[in-house]
Order: C-alpha cells, then structure tokens, then sequence
C-alpha cells in the first residue's frame, strides 16, 4: 500500500520562511509527477506547484519567485521550500503524486502564517 507522508509545516511571522516534504513509501515501481496544493479555510483546494520525474516545475503566480519544488527521485521525496511567507499562505499544505497509474494524497500539514 502506497502512502505519503508529509512534515515541515507550522507557525511563522510574515516574512519567514518553511520546508516542507514528503515521502511515498510502499510497494512502488516509478513515481512520476509529484506536486504541492493548498486549502485556505473557505476557498477550494488549489495547486502551489509540481514537478515531473524529469525536474520540469510549474507554480501558482501567487507563490512564483517564493516557493520552490524540488525531488529526490532515490528517496521518492518531494520537498517544498516557502520562503518570504505572507498571510495569505496560510492554508493546509497537501502532497500529492501519481505513483505508476494511481494518483495519492497526502493528509495534509498546516502552514499558518501570522502578520
């Protein structure tokens, strides 16, 4: 059974900065694209930013020249690096990843942001 796991998330001040990660772990052949999304309290669930197994990236403009993805495709290991957090990024932070032709979701980690 396929999981991923999630840390890294908590509290920082406006301007700081976190890093997230998360692992899959299981049976598992090949993981292909691996991403980052956020829920805020209210709003739908929406995409931060995602990475192929071959390192192409894409991100939301809200978070572009902030954030950056990353993988260690030895470890199936995505990581999330926030910095000159604002506010407005506070939301719960969920993995996800298809893993050969199933898709997966993390549980999730709060990322709170105080002004």
């Amino acid at each position: 059974q396929v999981q991923l796991v999630e840390s890294g998330g908590g509290l920082v001040q406006a301007g700081g900065s976190l890093r997230l990660s998360c692992a899959a772990s299981g049976s598992i052949f090949r993981v292909n694209a691996m991403g980052w999304y956020r829920q805020a309290p209210g709003k739908q669930r929406e995409l931060v930013a995602r990475i192929t197994s071959g390192g192409s990236t894409n991100y939301a403009d809200s978070v572009k020249g902030r954030f950056t993805i990353s993988r260690d495709n030895a470890r199936n290991t995505v990581y999330l690096q926030m910095n000159s957090l604002k506010p407005e990024d506070t939301a719960v932070y969920y993995c996800n990843a298809f893993i050969e032709w199933n898709e997966y979701w993390g549980q999730g980690t709060q990322v709170t942001v105080s002004s």
